[in-house]
Formats: C-alpha cells, sequence, structure tokens
C-alpha cells in the first residue's frame, strides 16, 4: 500500500469512526439524555453530520 492509500484509508477510517459517535450522541440525545443542553447538542450532531458527508464526499471522489 502506497503512502497516498495509506493516507487515504486512515482519513476513511476516521470519518467512520467520528460518524459512529455522532450517531451515539444522536441515540442518547434521542433517550433523553442531557435535556439542559438537548438544543445545543442536537445542533452540534446536525453540523457534525454535514460535516462527515462534506467529508466522506470529498475522499470517495479521490
Amino acid at each position: 500500500m502506497t503512502s497516498s492509500e495509506n493516507k487515504s484509508s486512515d482519513i476513511s477510517e476516521l470519518i467512520a469512526l467520528l460518524n459512529e459517535d455522532r450517531a451515539l450522541i444522536l441515540e442518547q440525545i434521542d433517550q433523553g439524555e442531557w435535556p439542559q443542553v438537548r438544543k445545543e447538542l442536537a445542533a452540534l450532531e446536525r453540523e457534525l453530520s454535514h460535516l462527515l458527508t462534506m467529508a466522506a464526499e470529498k475522499y470517495d471522489s479521490n
């Protein structure tokens, strides 16, 4: 595997791990965790979802 392929694989792996964390946050929000900061966490989750989607699209197209 070349250095470029390694880097791409690492980035794809990082995106997948971050997406798992995002999904866990969303699940916790849906279960009623952290009611005092629910709005802020939901907004953060949406922004993270958007960022991860953009990152995945960028690296999938390379």
